[in-house]
């Protein structure tokens, strides 16, 4: 049992790891002084081996980098890093009616069409907190426009950049609703309260009442169109540290909504999931998994990847902290061993992103096209916070 003194051990743990050692690593390397935006493709020491800037990634740079200034202290060298990441993107990011694309060269030339839904999100997110942190009006109307985008792609989130055939299978896919639960409490002063309680209302009905399974007591990651489940690749496929993440985003709304029956089944779930997809021969969480055990579509399955593990830790700590359940306590420690003891560089800042099922590293890499810098700072500032918390009511 953890006690008082732990808690606050741990926090200080978390506090420093990102304030002395992670956002010295993005703001020592990943700013592109020369053109603006940001490099996301870094070795394990910072060396930049590719320039191409891919939207989302620079968008979740902007917004850590504004959350940092808005929420911990209000460091003018990360709201400076901010908003030079936004003029960039601003200039460059998308198409000049706010359609996000997904990647662009180092000077800003567009590679790949605005297909990707994520980066418009990312988007929203971004300017969000840029206009929390600025006052600045345009970030804010270029945070709600883009927000309206995103709202009207709902039922066909690629547009016409889909590559389904006309009349193919229907799926509706977990991602969207799961990342609009976080990004409506992230505007939250920019919307109004009718509309933003009825997105709301929206996401949780999505997340807990169609793509939760009471008949698997999981989330899956694909429904039919009708909300049906589906025996084929995508219908049957299970994305455990999808799933748990989400059940911090519901966390927060029912805190908000002063709904405890809201935690509480977000709570079960993620315990449930977090059972479901621990590798009980070598530790950590799978990749994806498929709920009828047969063979994946995805080669990298039983890898090990530095966000489902972060998320786990969050979302833990936070079903701790609303509940008091013992489970999500024991599971966070059970996570946090391993997650410092795996994903941690004890030689180089910042920290490694995916591992073999036996919990080695694959690739040194610190970022690249997925990995940015986002789930590392963001889970060491969850945790950090939530951590002071706990201990603050002890």
């Amino acid at each position: 049992m953890l006690t008082t003194s732990d808690f606050k051990r741990l926090a200080e743990q978390y506090r420093s790891e990102l304030l002395d050692r992670v956002m010295p690593f993005w703001m020592s390397h990943s700013i592109d002084k020369d053109f603006g935006g940001y490099f996301t493709c870094l070795l394990r020491d910072g060396t930049v081996y590719d320039t191409d800037k891919f939207i989302w990634l620079q968008c979740r740079e902007v917004w850590m980098l504004a959350t940092l200034y808005n929420k911990v202290e209000p460091r003018k060298q990360w709201l400076d890093a901010a908003i030079q990441g936004a003029e960039f993107l601003r200039k460059y990011g998308h198409d000049g009616q706010l359609n996000w694309y997904f990647s662009i060269d180092r000077e800003g030339r567009p590679l790949v069409e605005p297909y990707n839904i994520f980066s418009y999100t990312f988007a929203v997110i971004a300017f969000g907190a840029l206009y929390q942190a600025t006052g600045d009006e345009e970030y804010a109307d270029i945070a709600k426009r883009t927000f309206d985008i995103v709202l009207s792609k709902v039922d066909n989130p690629k547009g016409r950049w889909s590559k389904a055939a006309k009349g193919a299978r229907a799926l509706k896919t977990f991602d969207l609703p799961m990342i609009l639960c976080n990004v409506a409490l992230e505007i939250e002063p920019l919307l109004d309260e009718d509309y933003l309680n009825t997105a709301i209302e929206h996401c949780l009905h999505e997340v807990l009442e169609v793509f939760y399974r009471p008949e698997l007591d999981m989330i899956v990651e694909c429904v039919g169109k009708d909300g049906s489940l589906v025996d084929c690749h995508e219908g049957r496929l299970q994305n455990p540290g999808h799933a748990i993440e989400a059940m911090w985003f519901v966390m927060d709304l029912g805190r908000r909504l002063g709904r405890e029956d809201i935690i509480e089944k977000a709570v079960h779930i993620a315990l449930r999931e977090v059972e479901y997809g621990w590798d009980k021969t070598y530790g950590g969480i799978f990749y994806f998994m498929d709920r009828l055990g047969r063979p994946l579509q995805q080669l990298e399955w039983d890898q090990k990847l530095w966000w489902v593990h972060i998320e786990t830790l969050i979302t833990m700590l936070k079903g701790y902290e609303l509940t008091g359940n013992e489970q999500c306590l024991a599971w966070f420690e059970r996570v946090h061993d391993y997650v410092w003891s795996h994903f941690r560089d004890a030689e180089y800042d910042e920290w490694y992103g995916y591992l073999n099922r036996q919990g080695e590293v694959l690739l040194p890499l610190k970022g690249g096209k997925w990995k940015g810098c986002f789930h590392v700072p963001r889970g060491l500032m969850q945790c950090w916070q939530t951590l002071e918390r706990i201990a603050a009511k002890a």
